[in-house]
């Protein structure tokens, strides 16, 4: 069995999808407001708005990419002007994280290896 998506469930699609185009440098051509898919690979990443009033809470899910250049992407990160949790950090295992918010208030990690 395989994860076949993982969905980030949302009240802006277009808001949110954009940020991440811009922060994942791609561009799937959509503006749809009510489902984009942003990654179609093994794991496909989307933005959905099913319907629901949500509550930008998301306390309970974090998505975590792994990246070639950390300080590429942090300074990327604040360009978008994005909330900082956490800059670049070394990790007893040598790994460098770091994470931030979306504009939905989901936390996301960055990963050096």
């Amino acid at each position: 069995m395989k994860i076949g998506e993982v969905s980030l469930l949302t009240n802006d699609v277009v808001r949110l999808a954009n940020f991440y185009k811009q922060l994942l440098e791609i561009d799937n051509q959509s503006e749809d407001e009510v489902h984009q898919a942003l990654i179609n690979e093994e794991t496909m990443l989307t933005v959905y708005n099913d319907g629901s009033i949500k509550n930008n809470a998301n306390q309970n899910i974090c998505l975590a990419f792994t990246v070639d250049d950390i300080e590429k992407e942090y300074r990327k990160v604040l360009n978008l002007g994005a909330e900082v949790i956490e800059g670049p950090t070394v990790r007893p295992w040598g790994a460098v994280n770091m994470s931030f918010y979306d504009p939905d208030r989901n936390i996301i990690y960055f990963r050096q290896l």
